[in-house]
């Protein structure tokens, strides 16, 4: 899956309804393709300026559990 063409410049995308923010980096890893395309497809997104999972969490988004794998996962390397 390649990013949504709105967001090839993004890494970072929320969901309004369920405050989840997702890696899209990791999405393709993580099995994600299904989740964003109904996201982008609800237009229930939003994107963060800048760009940083610090910046998601400011504004009350929480890291989807992929994003936590991710980083469990490099911790362990």
């Amino acid at each position: 899956m390649g990013r949504p063409s709105r967001f090839e410049s993004f890494r970072y995308l929320g969901d309004k309804r369920t405050q989840f923010v997702y890696d899209l980096d990791l999405a393709d890893d993580a099995g994600l393709g299904p989740v964003i395309d109904e996201l982008m497809a609800s237009e229930a997104f939003a994107a963060f300026a800048p760009d940083t999972l610090a910046e998601a969490r400011n504004r009350g988004y929480r890291p989807h559990p992929s994003i936590s794998a991710a980083e469990e996962a490099q911790a362990a390397n």
